[in-house]
């Protein structure tokens, strides 16, 4: 956790450089304004020696109201470092917020699919949220508080051991021994503190969870068992909060029984002083307004330093993300894959996902270019395993996928998904306009561009029937449309993208008879002049593939046209075939 605490601040101090300028200005214009504030009790202290001094009044009078001509020149000064330092915090804070956000929305998507698979969403965008928001907390702690602080104190001792040493070294015994206690609390209190945010993590996560699936909570009258559930992760919460805020309230009276001490302290030593005629009637007035500002400075010092803590450890989620070395990642000076036919081949793959899980053993196939070939086989066979390769969702064990010759672990993982298209089994959309999420896979496509590829895929029909058409919002993961609907969208924003290698994955299963009828259509229009690899279960999609390999346990047991694999008496597309075209009529 140390490590992640300092590599937090590192972070923070590399983007803070960035604008080294504003950030220098900041801190000289804070470290000026807290000064004067030291600076203009002297001219207080003077004043009331002056007003106790027994000469005449007139003297007396002229002195008084230079000193306040003084004061005010000092209080303007100071409000013009004060009003420059906020502008100019606005303007560093503010750039490095947007900066540290962009740069873990970066991060975060150049991670696996794996990694978002073992994530929750609601969870990750708690930690992006919270890396800026802790930056700011921090940045203001560490400007308005604890910086104001040292130069405040540090100004006061330097001032009082003018007048007098022993009062200076009280002062400083007494901050010394102040700090002490709060560093050892607050480095006791810090791992409940990072406990409470890990347990608010899993807060959020719960709850976007159960949100996500809200329609499964209902239809299986799930909704008691979730709010159990939340209340008991909840409920740990709670405890955990009050824990911490009961710490909290304990460390606030010993902090209070020192304030006391202080004060009571002090200003006996004041007394002792001033019978000794070694202080005057000012220095009584300059002593209570320094242990005022040590007062105010120093009572919130624990709760500031805790709230950093805090703060550090709600950064610190997101810092392990950022630590978390890349899963797949390009080589160094990999280059672009350049697509000339579309030929694929699989050459000897291992992989799986647990050691002794084997998905894949030895696989070797070639597809040819511009061929259409289709995958099926039972569940956990290995079909969308095959794809995920391609697709460079996972990295292989050991052997090579090839494209066109090209070792798609030597190319960009951009230039492999530039010109692969997939249409999954079930489309997740973005929360925009249809218009836009057919646009998705070439944005520099022109509105004609865009309802040709709508039209094609026969959705253009539906998309018209909404009052605002093209232009319509489709909901958080297109819930606003029918799974059919959803999957007529993707095939359009794929052959708006016209890549020379097509991915179906059960393209058509959420499509009704007579809608499939019409996508049909489109996607023969689509994979003409492609490599398409089809997914499929029904296989009555999949006749007219030029190809049919048939997976099972991680391997191929057969393969051929549909008329050759019926005329296998004991293979298992016949046995498949029977059973859907047949069987459940029997």
């Amino acid at each position: 956790m140390k490590d992640n605490t300092k590599k937090t601040l590192q972070i923070f101090w590399q983007f803070s450089l960035k604008y080294k300028f504003a950030l220098f200005l900041v801190i000289i214009t804070i470290s000026a304004a807290s000064a004067l504030n030291v600076v203009v009790p002297l001219y207080f202290k003077d004043f009331f020696d002056i007003l106790a001094s027994g000469q005449s009044q007139g003297v007396v009078t002229q002195a008084l109201i230079s000193i306040l001509i003084s004061i005010a020149v000092l209080e303007l000064i100071q409000w013009v470092f004060w009003r420059t330092s906020t502008f100019f915090s606005n303007h560093f804070q503010s750039r490095v917020m947007t900066d540290l956000a962009n740069y873990c929305f970066a991060y975060l998507h150049r991670h696996s699919f794996s990694f978002f698979n073992n994530n929750f969403s609601g969870s990750l965008v708690k930690k992006v949220k919270w890396f800026s928001r802790s930056f700011e907390q921090i940045a203001d702690r560490f400007l308005w508080n604890l910086l104001t602080l040292v130069v405040n104190i540090g100004a006061i001792i330097v001032v009082l051991a003018q007048r007098n040493f022993y009062l200076s070294l009280g002062i400083f015994i007494w901050l010394v021994v102040f700090l002490v206690v709060n560093g050892v609390f607050t480095k006791y209190k810090l791992k409940y503190d990072i406990l409470r945010s890990a347990v608010e993590t899993e807060t959020t996560g719960f709850l976007a969870d159960t949100i996500t699936n809200n329609t499964t909570v209902k239809l299986f009258n799930g909704y008691q068992r979730e709010l159990n559930g939340f209340a008991l992760v909840n409920d740990k919460l709670r405890r955990l909060r009050k824990f911490t805020w009961d710490l909290d309230s304990f460390f606030e009276a010993v902090q209070g029984g020192l304030m006391i001490f202080l004060e009571v302290g002090i200003f006996y030593m004041a007394i002792k002083l001033w019978q000794k005629g070694l202080l005057t009637l000012g220095d009584f007035v300059l002593i209570q307004t320094y242990v005022v500002n040590i007062v105010n400075r120093v009572w919130d010092f624990g709760k500031i330093i805790r709230q950093i803590y805090e703060n550090l450890a709600d950064a610190e989620e997101m810092t392990e993300i950022l630590q978390t070395p890349l899963e797949i990642k390009d080589i160094a000076g990999a280059k672009n894959l350049a697509v000339k036919s579309g030929k694929i081949e699989f050459k000897k793959v291992d992989f799986y996902y647990y050691p002794n899980q084997k998905i894949l053993n030895n696989f070797s196939l070639t597809v040819k270019a511009n061929e259409n070939l289709a995958f099926i086989g039972p569940s956990g066979a290995g079909k969308s395993t095959v794809v995920r390769l391609l697709l460079r969702m996972h990295d292989i064990v050991s052997g090579k996928i090839l494209i066109d010759g090209q070792d798609i672990s030597q190319v960009t993982q951009e230039s492999l998904w530039q010109n692969v298209s997939l249409v999954p089994q079930d489309p997740i959309l973005f929360h925009r306009t249809l218009k836009e999420n057919i646009r998705y896979g070439k944005p520099e496509a022109t509105d004609e561009q865009v309802y040709a590829a709508a039209k094609a895929a026969h959705c253009h029909e539906f998309i018209i029937g909404f009052s605002d058409g093209y232009d319509t919002y489709v909901g958080e993961r297109g819930v606003k449309l029918s799974g059919g609907e959803r999957q007529r969208v993707a095939i359009a924003r794929a052959i708006l993208r016209n890549c020379p290698i097509l991915v179906l994955d059960e393209a058509t299963s959420s499509l009704d008879s007579e809608s499939e009828l019409l996508i049909q259509d489109a996607l023969d229009k689509l994979m003409a002049g492609k490599t398409v690899i089809v997914i499929a279960h029904r296989l009555s999609t999949i006749r007219k593939m030029d190809r049919i390999v048939v997976l099972d346990t991680g391997g191929i047991i057969e393969q051929g046209t549909h008329s050759e694999l019926l005329e296998s008496d004991s293979g298992l597309y016949r046995r498949l075939w029977q059973l859907q075209a047949g069987g459940f009529i029997k």
